[in-house]
């Protein structure tokens, strides 16, 4: 009867252990997966481009930007974002930082960086740098196997000289 009982307990055990093993694995591909769609804006915006960066927002996502509501994805590159692009030499992003929490279905990120934005040259062929340090959140959401941003706020202020 002992025997029984002992084993009886480490089928208890090891069924329990995988299963918390299993649910941290999934959670970490979750969390991988989402860090990846971020990734894959910051190095759009890096390389002043907006391709392929639609498909990582749902169709009716919300941008905020530095106390603005700038509507869905789509009309923030139309008339914001994507004209600004235009005029920049260099978007740069240092001292990057992300964390990210995964509670299916949803995600939640938090991105601390410095950007740096260097305005391509003026008529007189001077540029200017802008140096800003940042913070985004956003949320996501898993959609048909895929996270989509279905909404991101980022702000940003002067880095302060010591």
């Amino acid at each position: 009867m002992k025997t029984l009982k002992l084993t009886t307990f480490l089928t208890l055990l090891l069924f329990a252990t995988s299963q918390i093993y299993s649910q941290n694995t999934d959670s970490d591909s979750e969390k991988e997966a989402v860090l990846k769609v971020m990734k894959s804006y910051k190095d759009a915006l890096q390389n002043l481009t907006t391709e392929g960066t639609f498909e990582l927002f749902t169709k009716d996502s919300e941008v905020f930007e530095s106390g603005g509501v700038e509507g869905s994805y789509a009309h923030y590159i139309e008339h914001h974002l994507g004209p600004e692009l235009g005029h920049f030499k260099k978007f740069e992003f240092s001292d990057y930082e992300i964390d990210a929490e995964v509670d299916l279905p949803y995600a939640f990120t938090t991105e601390t960086y410095i950007y740096t934005i260097v305005l391509n040259p003026d008529k007189k062929g001077e540029s200017r740098t802008i140096k800003k340090k940042g913070v985004a959140t956003s949320i996501l959401k898993k959609m048909d196997g895929q996270w989509k941003i279905i909404k991101t706020h980022s702000s940003s202020r002067d880095i302060k000289n010591k």
